[in-house]
């Protein structure tokens, strides 16, 4: 948890001042509850989103406690997102544009034929379950797509009640998406009623 704390508590001070540090220490006693440690030992890669997930969803529960509206939540939610992916330094910045173009080497497209084999198979019951596309035709050249056929996001907030808020969080991939120079095409959500995730990409021009 504390490993969270400089991308949360910055944010927190510039809208909670004088709770910050409160409404801290409160997201540090639900994440237990809503992290299942279990989670940590799946063979699914994408599962090891759900421990950052579930620490953003301790902080809408106590926002919504503190009866902040949807809107203010959502604001602060996504402050904290930009914080925690933009690069600290050039370097970085290099790093994170690289998978675009490492992805279409031989090396990239073995490790894409290794995650099939991983990410299409559930690793928790409360994890993710994908399909990875390597068909060309269908990701506009760039040979990898993936759609999220369950969702642990999805499952780790509907546990809590809280789905309504789910959709938040899949506005944080425009970003990612964006620092790794792609343009994403998704068509829809889960979140958002759609039976799955489509995740496609276009390099950036």
């Amino acid at each position: 948890m504390k490993a969270f704390h400089p991308y949360f508590l910055p944010i927190l001070i510039s809208h909670y001042q004088k709770d910050a540090d409160e409404i801290l220490a409160k997201m540090d006693r639900l994440y237990p509850e809503i992290y299942d440690s279990s989670l940590a030992s799946s063979k699914n890669p994408i599962d090891k989103r759900l421990s950052f997930s579930a620490y953003f969803l301790a902080m809408i529960q106590c926002l919504d406690e503190k009866g902040e509206s949807y809107e203010q939540i959502r604001q602060v939610c996504l402050q904290v997102a930009f914080d925690f992916v933009q690069p600290k330094n050039g370097f970085q910045r290099l790093i994170k544009k690289w998978p675009s173009y490492f992805i279409q080497t031989w090396l990239g497209k073995l490790l894409i034929q290794n995650l099939k084999k991983v990410a299409e198979k559930p690793g928790h019951p409360d994890g993710f379950v994908a399909r990875i596309i390597t068909d060309k035709n269908t990701t506009h050249g760039l040979g990898y797509g993936i759609d999220i056929l369950e969702c642990g996001i999805c499952k780790q907030f509907q546990k809590r009640n809280y789905q309504r808020f789910t959709s938040i969080l899949c506005e944080v991939d425009h970003m990612t998406t964006s620092l790794a120079g792609l343009d994403m095409i998704r068509l829809g959500t889960i979140a958002l009623g759609a039976d799955k995730c489509d995740f496609k990409y276009k390099i950036k021009n």
